[in-house]
């Protein structure tokens, strides 16, 4: 995540939560765990064409298997709702840990998500709302080289940014529910559906379902 997106988001939740009491019905950030998945990618123009779920590796100039997406993503977000029932909101997606990427190369990766969108929360003020939101955003698949290293006979094996990271256009759409649990305290489980364009120069395919579950607090009314 670059540090103008971070910045961005802290300033939007830093700005919408100073004028919860002024403009906004409530203000809700959250936090969670889940996933994205995608399958591996297949090489299929030249120099090379390889089998069904193998890159080509311009390092090694050989054909190895494709990444999958999986492994456990955190998310964090939060909704502005300026009326009862209609806000916006934005949101982050990450995979926590670096995988594997083109072993036989040394690379791995770290991919992600965000989005920025329209809410709709069709039932409010009850312990189960329903929550719609379409919106658009960006990916980001960024990649590391690791390395092992020897000195004085201790060996390590450490990763830095390879500067070649993918950044996409993605259209974003997710259905999720608030399951109030206190009267501000709430659990959401969440869809998601992100549509990302030229994700398949990485991965098998542009679209990329997303599962996650937040812990988040409403500020405000509800």
């Amino acid at each position: 995540m670059s540090k103008f997106m971070i910045a961005t988001i802290l300033l939007l939740s830093l700005l919408l939560l100073g004028n919860v009491d002024v403009r906004a019905q409530g203000v809700s950030p959250y936090f969670g765990l889940g996933s994205a998945v995608n399958k591996a990618g297949t090489t299929v123009s030249t120099p090379v064409t390889c089998p069904p779920g193998q890159l080509f590796d311009s390092i090694t100039d050989n054909c190895e298997s494709g990444p999958t997406m999986g492994g456990v993503f955190g998310i964090f977000g939060v909704d502005f709702m300026f009326r009862p029932h209609l806000g916006v909101n934005g949101e982050y997606a990450f995979r926590f840990a670096q995988a594997n990427y083109l072993p036989s190369a040394g690379l791995k990766m770290r991919p992600a998500f965000y989005d920025f969108n329209v809410v709709w929360e069709p039932i409010s003020g009850t312990r189960i709302v329903p929550v719609l939101e379409g919106g658009i955003g960006g990916a980001r698949v960024a990649l590391y080289v690791s390395q092992t290293t020897t000195i004085t006979g201790i060996s390590g094996t450490f990763s830095y940014p390879a500067g070649l990271n993918a950044n996409h256009f993605q259209g974003h759409a997710a259905v999720g529910l608030k399951l109030y649990v206190r009267p501000s305290l709430f659990l959401k489980p969440q869809f998601d559906f992100h549509y990302v364009t030229h994700l398949t120069d990485q991965f098998g395919r542009d679209w990329v379902p997303q599962y996650t579950v937040s812990v988040g607090y409403t500020f405000g009314e509800r």
